[in-house]
């Protein structure tokens, strides 16, 4: 029996989401404790996708079989009291079993935070420390040129990666409390793709670049012609949605 489970974390203390030799995941620390709660058997979780170090996630999503029904509320409750406060289990309902839980997404969303205001120690984890002002009106007209289908290369570490090419339906720029907010939703995302891409405008915000050199930027597949890659604290998977 196949169950998907909606969870958030912070992940600031943690080497990203997938397990990786001697460092300490969001993956590693779900599994140990959904395998204490099986009987010391073991489960594996497959996740919608993976995330950086120091990435955050909202509503990340992941499957796992087991071979039996299971109480819903009960596993969940009993889940959250074993993982540490850093991850949380929003959900658990059950699928059918051919459900997938990356294969079967239709669209991904992330945002990026930017504080443009005071320096804010409090939030240094959770919000990029930027702290000066942006051309936000260059921003809003730049982001256009990122929506549509396109090929991505430059805005991804292609040595990883042979197909570069990525839809983006929308873009949201806003702006509240001197908090910059972008929001970005599409059929998928490449690695780094989306800090390098607000890497990117952070440049055409700081006149640096004019807004319609994205189209020229996506044009070239050429990674130098973008700008840096922002720094993972201020992005979060926000949200999967199925069919």
């Amino acid at each position: 029996m196949r169950y998907l489970m909606t969870f958030s974390y912070d992940g600031t203390s943690y080497f990203g989401y997938q397990i990786q030799p001697n460092k300490y995941s969001i993956q590693e620390e779900i599994e140990k404790k959904l395998s204490i709660i099986n009987g010391n058997k073991e489960i594996k979780i497959y996740a919608s996708g993976r995330t950086d170090k120091g990435v955050h996630a909202n509503n990340a999503k992941a499957h796992f079989d087991l071979d039996k029904e299971i109480d819903l509320l009960k596993f969940k409750n009993s889940l959250n009291s074993l993982l540490n406060d850093d991850i949380y289990i929003k959900d658990i309902k059950k699928v059918t079993d051919n459900f997938h839980s990356r294969f079967d997404i239709k669209k991904k969303e992330y945002i990026y935070k930017i504080n443009l205001g005071e320096y804010n120690p409090c939030d240094r984890n959770y919000i990029y420390q930027y702290n000066k002002n942006l051309n936000i009106k260059n921003i809003k007209k730049a982001v256009t040129y990122f929506e549509g289908t396109h090929n991505f290369k430059a805005f991804t570490k292609e040595d990883e990666q042979n197909d570069f090419i990525r839809t983006i339906y929308k873009i949201n720029v806003t702006l509240e409390d001197n908090i910059l907010t972008l929001s970005f939703l599409g059929n998928g995302f490449l690695r780094y793709m989306v800090r390098n891409m607000v890497g990117t405008l952070i440049n055409v915000g700081e006149n640096k670049l004019k807004p319609e050199d994205i189209k020229n930027i996506l044009v070239s597949e050429d990674r130098k012609k973008a700008g840096i890659k922002a720094p993972a604290c201020g992005l979060y998977l926000n949200n999967i949605f199925y069919e």
